[in-house]
């Protein structure tokens, strides 16, 4: 309000500069044309001119408002509609300001405005206006800024307690939605007007951040209870078989069989922690990896040579379409891992009997690296929920395996600037990395 007071302020003052202000300035330039004027004739025509000249102009005219006078050296009145010389004025760089008190119209006193000048001879003139109206105007000029000061200023304040009032229910809305999710209900959202404003944006950016909030919860719980059947399963095994052979002569060879399982499900275990610790550094970025160009034709086939053997035990055909000289800036080891844990679930869940294929292309400024199958695919429903870790289709979890393989390439393929794009093989599924050339 302060700073608007002020700039109103300013406006005005500039508005009322211009027009009074220039209306005096114009009041003394004439005056000064007039002795300028004057002072000629009497160079040129002499006292009787002069004098015949302000008679003429001192005519009784109930509009004019010019003041002259001409007096002696001593001040005594020659010719003028001024009776005497001002008494008491006030001078100001040059010029006289007094008051006529014989005014004809109503009686009363006001102001007028002169300019003095010394003729040759000692003679005195004195020139000037009666500024009645034009103070009168001021007045009024000063009134009406005044009066529209006031309005503006109660308008703006009005104005600005109901912005004030609105944008704070706005902001209250925003407290009370925030106090009700600090409580629990993570499914609250913050209302909107539909104006598109300010606060819409707003709200639309906290609600967007509460949905991830609350899927990062799901998900928080989901990965609990996935880590829970994972795990229990495998650690009530080990704890029962400890508990055998505990009773068992550590010298049989059923004790020694006892004790490699043991160590199978340990290390079972340890894996699944380390995907998971491994999964959590790729994502938080702490993870050093070397980035250095990769020949991924190189690549692909180093990792189908770990999986020929196995896709042969099954009956599995394993088909490779690779283009030379394909390289991405990566990390090798990751990028490995990645097509690895595709062509592991590839393997893993293709029938006896499947197809698997590696394809390796380039089109435009995308190179992909594709893994089909034929095995049962992934409904297009659950395509973004396989990503997740711990999560499987099969709800009895009974298939080895601890969820993690797609929760791994997702995350390389995050690190890489990648996309990781699943697709319906028809039948089976189809696994794309696709690399973005700059």
């Amino acid at each position: 309000m302060g700073l608007f007071a002020s700039s109103v302020l300013l406006l005005l003052g500039f508005i009322y500069w211009a027009t009074a202000g220039y209306m005096a300035r114009q009041t003394d330039a004439t005056i000064e044309a007039e002795i300028t004027g004057l002072a000629e004739q009497y160079r040129r025509r002499g006292l009787a001119g002069l004098v015949m000249i302000m008679t003429e102009r001192t005519v009784p005219n109930p509009n004019d408002s010019s003041l002259y006078l001409l007096t002696t050296s001593n001040y005594t009145p020659v010719v003028g509609n001024l009776s005497h010389w001002p008494q008491h004025a006030e001078k100001e760089d040059g010029w006289l300001n007094f008051h006529l008190k014989d005014n004809p119209h109503d009686g009363k006193p006001h102001q007028a405005r002169a300019r003095p000048f010394i003729l040759r001879g000692g003679l005195h003139l004195l020139v000037g206006r009666d500024i009645r109206e034009l103070k009168d105007i001021q007045q009024l000029m000063l009134r009406a800024l005044g009066w529209g000061l006031a309005f503006t200023l109660a308008l703006g304040l009005i104005g600005g307690l109901m912005m004030s009032r609105s944008m704070m229910r706005r902001l209250d809305a925003i407290n009370q939605t925030s106090r009700q999710i600090m409580t629990g209900e993570l499914s609250r959202r913050i209302p909107t007007k539909g104006t598109n404003d300010e606060f819409d944006q707003l709200a639309d950016n906290l609600n967007a951040m509460l949905e991830q909030i609350e899927k990062l919860m799901v998900g928080v719980r989901q990965v609990s209870d996935n880590i829970a059947h994972d795990l229990r399963t495998p650690l009530t095994r080990l704890r029962n078989r400890l508990e055998q052979m505990r009773w068992q002569n550590p010298n049989t060879d059923e004790y020694n069989m006892q004790l490699e399982k043991s160590i199978t499900e340990a290390d079972q275990l340890l894996a699944t922690f380390n995907a998971l610790l491994r999964i959590a550094k790729i994502e938080s970025g702490s993870h050093s990896s070397r980035q250095e160009p990769v020949n991924l034709e190189a690549l692909v086939r180093d990792a189908s040579e770990l999986y020929e053997a196995l896709a042969e035990d099954k009956n599995q055909s394993l088909t490779l379409k690779l283009i030379p000289q394909l390289q991405v800036q990566g990390d090798r080891d990751l990028l490995f891992q990645a097509i690895v844990n595709l062509l592991d679930n590839a393997v893993k869940y293709t029938p006896s009997g499947g197809k698997i294929g590696i394809i390796l292309f380039k089109y435009k400024d995308i190179i992909e690296i594709i893994v089909t199958d034929t095995g049962p695919g992934i409904p297009i429903e659950a395509q973004d929920k396989v990503l997740q870790r711990f999560y499987r289709l099969e709800t009895s979890r009974s298939t080895p395996g601890n969820g993690l393989g797609l929760s791994l390439v997702a995350a390389v393929a995050t690190l890489h600037h990648a996309k990781l794009r699943l697709k319906d093989n028809a039948p089976g599924l189809r696994v794309a990395l696709q690399f973005a050339q700059s």
